[in-house]
Order: structure tokens, then sequence, then C-alpha cells
């Protein structure tokens, strides 16, 4: 990493455990895992803003509408709703 931060971190000492045996059965050094885990997080987090976000900006009665519309197709085979 070319561009680095120092955090003092203090973690309960069976989750820091956890963390170190897990990070030496990945062979990555205890930094490297703690960094992953947090960019991990990161990156769930995101995405579940990025769909709540979408999710709000829906129009459910445009989807009918689609749906609904004429000349469309027909289900396929396998894909009619019950």
């Amino acid at each position: 990493m070319a561009d680095t931060a120092t955090y003092p971190l203090r973690l309960p000492r069976s989750i820091k455990a956890a963390a170190e045996n897990m990070a030496r059965t990945e062979g990555i050094s205890m930094n490297q895992f703690v960094a992953t885990a947090v960019a991990e997080k990161l990156s769930v987090l995101s995405t579940a803003k990025f769909f709540q976000e979408r999710a709000a900006r829906a129009k459910p009665d445009a989807i009918d509408k689609i749906l609904n519309r004429q000349n469309g197709e027909p289900p396929r085979p396998g894909d009619e709703l019950p």
C-alpha cells in the first residue's frame, strides 16, 4: 500500500486470536487480514446503500405498465406464474 495511515486497534482477545489464526491459515499478515476485512465490510455497506437508493426510485406503476403492455411476448416455458 503506497498511501497508508496507522490506526491503533483494540480487539477482544478472542476475536484477535481468531483473526490471527485465520490470517495464519490464509498465509497473510494480521495487518493484511484486518485491512481486507475492513475493505470487504465497506463493500457490503456500499452495495446495500446502492440497492436501497435504487429501490427508493422504483416506480411500481411503471413496472406493471411494462409487464402488461400489448404485443409483448408470452412467458417462455417454465417462466409462467403459478
